[in-house]
């Protein structure tokens, strides 16, 4: 299969690695970049956790919770450039989508599209937007999570933007329920604990781990062993409560919360960034 140079420096951007060892990986995997990640990862090469340099659509996303924190909203709309995406009107745009679909405890992105915003549904609106602007404009993402307590959060720059759900209410989880918000932006956690880590997640790791050790010439009886404590240190750093917690790294996510009041957790949270 030939393999483009657009192909490589896209594989380049994502994972730190080598321009021949790209190059490689995408012959190896037959263009399939997913699987040229995990060539590169599995032979040990620079691979970055965090896409934050991929090329994608432009456009916001933002965040919010209901004035009682018991609903909590996240949008992305898209655009097409980076100076449409800048604009205050667009920003305004997404933001009273928003307002719209909280107001309305709405569901799904089917459902904050046939919502009514001045005059016209949402649906008609985009329509309007993309020949007001000149540029495609569409909602890229919608997510919603009802709980006892609400937080969101939006990083500065609007590209990136989380909500997260806590089981219950207690004194200060307006400042916890912040932070905790901002762990997951900075963090990007697969999952809240262990235990909610997807099973494919999980068998990837393994194998990934089995043959980053193969690589390391261990013996072949120890290459599980070996990826089971790979693994260990995979949930250590990528479920939320078992995190570091970033304000104190002396301290996990769970370990703070507990401070708090010994029941509290998370029970739902979603993390939106452009391109990822």
């Amino acid at each position: 299969m030939s393999i483009t140079a657009a192909q490589v420096n896209e594989l380049r951007k994502i994972t730190g690695a080598g321009m021949m060892d790209c190059k490689n990986a995408l012959v190896e995997s037959n263009g399939d970049m997913e699987q040229a990640i995990d060539i590169l990862r599995k032979k040990g090469q620079k691979v970055a956790a965090k896409r934050a340099d991929r090329e994608a659509n432009e456009g916001v996303v933002v965040s919010k919770t209901s004035d009682d924190h018991s609903y909590a909203g996240l949008v992305m709309v898209n655009c097409e450039t980076d100076f449409v995406a800048k604009n205050q009107d667009f920003i305004k745009y997404a933001h009273n989508i928003l307002d719209l679909a909280i107001a309305n405890k709405s569901q799904d992105a089917e459902a904050v599209k046939h919502l009514e915003l001045n005059g016209r549904t949402v649906a008609d609106t985009l329509t309007d937007q993309t020949g007001i602007i000149g540029e495609k404009i569409d909602m890229g993402a919608f997510h919603k999570i009802e709980a006892a307590f609400t937080s969101a959060y939006i990083h500065p720059g609007n590209r990136l933007a989380t909500i997260v759900g806590f089981n219950k209410k207690v004194d200060g989880l307006d400042q916890i329920g912040r932070e905790i918000a901002m762990q997951i932006a900075a963090m990007d956690p697969v999952a809240i604990d262990q235990a909610d880590v997807p099973e494919d997640i999980i068998r990837r790791e393994i194998e990934i781990g089995m043959e980053q050790a193969r690589n390391e010439g261990k013996p072949e009886a120890m290459l599980e062993k070996i990826a089971q404590g790979k693994l260990g240190k995979f949930y250590r750093e990528s479920t939320l409560l078992n995190q570091e917690f970033i304000r104190d790294n002396k301290k996990t996510v769970r370990q703070y919360l507990v401070e708090t009041d010994k029941d509290l957790t998370v029970v739902a949270f979603k993390r939106v960034m452009l391109g990822a």
